[in-house]
């Protein structure tokens, strides 16, 4: 055995002990989910075909050919007894794609299937796509709304000036996709999502209207919006059911993550909010909750984040970021929530929906001042009294 095939064995030898190491719950938190210590995908964590050329003549030296970024920001669903997740693949070269990874369990042990997704592109391609979010639909497809990103050319000069539309695809096998037009509206959208049952007799979405690429400028949160036809989606009529608010986690933006989980109380929410402090944008995740016979009419909004940046999921690419886009409603009533760190990797934390419900349901509303935030903890001091 030659030096290059022993460094090959070697390679695959790591690279599996990496995938299959055993993921470990946190031993405490906060009561209303339980983190695993462990990131579940890594760049590390794509196949060693996508990135080293195998053949010892054209690669004498081993080289990775393709070098891949991160793993992020991933959709999630139940399939065929398996965990998926379409990860957004970020390779060396900036662009993203859609990869699907699968875990037995849902917390270790994700593989990547053989081959990246083949989305087909809308009439004018984008040049950038990720962030999908995954539907299982009462029409009977699986949908992926996900950003496209294309430059902004009426800015020739400028090559950072980018639009964002909401791209929307489905498929019935989560192989081949079928690519719709991307959904039309007066302005720039991120983080879409599309509601999983029909809404009188529509499809109905969660929007995020913006008037930049970045900027959501007088976007004023997660919007709602009815679109008879989704092979040709136009938005002509968006209203805003969860607002931003001055001095909060989600004054400066928040979207919608996956689409909601239906309870017997209610539709859970999960959403992201960003405010701006001294290392930049902070990124952190929340919750409410919509009423069962109306998604669009807010029933719970408990104050401040679920989930926040933590030791090292701080540091990566993008920093003080957590984003979640997937999550998993188990038949036992277990939830997966699927988030990224940083723009940089995947991480899993596991929770119920009675108590996800619970959470919504009794922890108190933001009341936007300092005096109200007091009154709010003495009250609870108050009754811890009296126990």
């Amino acid at each position: 055995m030659n030096s290059f095939q022993e460094k090959v064995i070697s390679l695959r030898e790591h690279h599996e002990q990496l995938i299959t190491k055993a993921n470990e719950p946190e031993e405490f938190g906060n009561g209303i989910y339980i983190r695993y210590k462990n990131p579940i995908l890594t760049a590390d964590h794509t196949p060693l075909e996508w990135r080293y050329d195998f053949n010892e003549k054209d690669n004498p030296y081993l080289m990775q050919r393709i070098m891949m970024n991160a793993t992020l920001n991933s959709g999630a669903i139940k399939w065929k007894g398996k965990y998926l997740l379409v990860v957004r693949v970020e390779g060396a070269d900036r662009k993203s794609f859609f990869a699907v990874a699968e875990s037995p369990n849902g917390v270790d042990n994700f593989r990547f299937w053989d081959e990246p997704i083949t989305m087909p592109d809308d009439v004018v391609p984008a040049t950038n796509i990720y962030d999908m979010r995954l539907t299982v639909h009462e029409d009977g497809y699986v949908y992926g709304v996900f950003c496209a990103e294309r430059h902004d050319d009426s800015q020739p000069e400028d090559l950072s000036a980018a639009t964002a539309t909401a791209a929307i695809a489905r498929t019935k096998d989560l192989i081949s996709w079928e690519r719709l037009p991307d959904l039309k509206t007066k302005c720039q959208q991120r983080n879409v999502v599309l509601h999983p049952e029909f809404v009188e007799g529509k499809y109905a979405f969660y929007t995020r209207p913006q008037d930049g690429f970045i900027d959501t400028g007088s976007g004023g949160g997660i919007g709602w919006a009815l679109v008879d036809d989704i092979t040709d989606a136009k938005i002509t009529d968006e209203k805003i059911i969860n607002f931003r608010h001055y001095h909060t986690i989600m004054e400066v933006k928040n979207g919608e993550g996956p689409h909601p989980i239906k309870t017997n109380r209610g539709w859970l929410h999960l959403a992201h909010g960003v405010r701006g402090c001294a290392s930049g944008l902070r990124y952190v995740l929340y919750m409410y909750m919509t009423a069962l016979d109306d998604p669009a009419k807010v029933i719970a909004k408990p104050g401040g984040s679920l989930l926040v940046p933590k030791g090292g999921e701080y540091i990566g690419d993008v920093m003080n970021v957590v984003f979640a886009n997937g999550w998993i409603a188990d038949e036992d009533g277990k939830v997966f929530i699927y988030y990224a760190s940083s723009d940089t990797r995947m991480h899993v934390a596991v929770s119920t929906i009675d108590k996800l419900v619970d959470y919504c349901l009794n922890t108190p509303e933001d009341g936007l001042t300092t005096s109200a935030s007091v009154e709010t903890i003495k009250k609870l001091i108050a009754k811890n009294k009296k126990l």
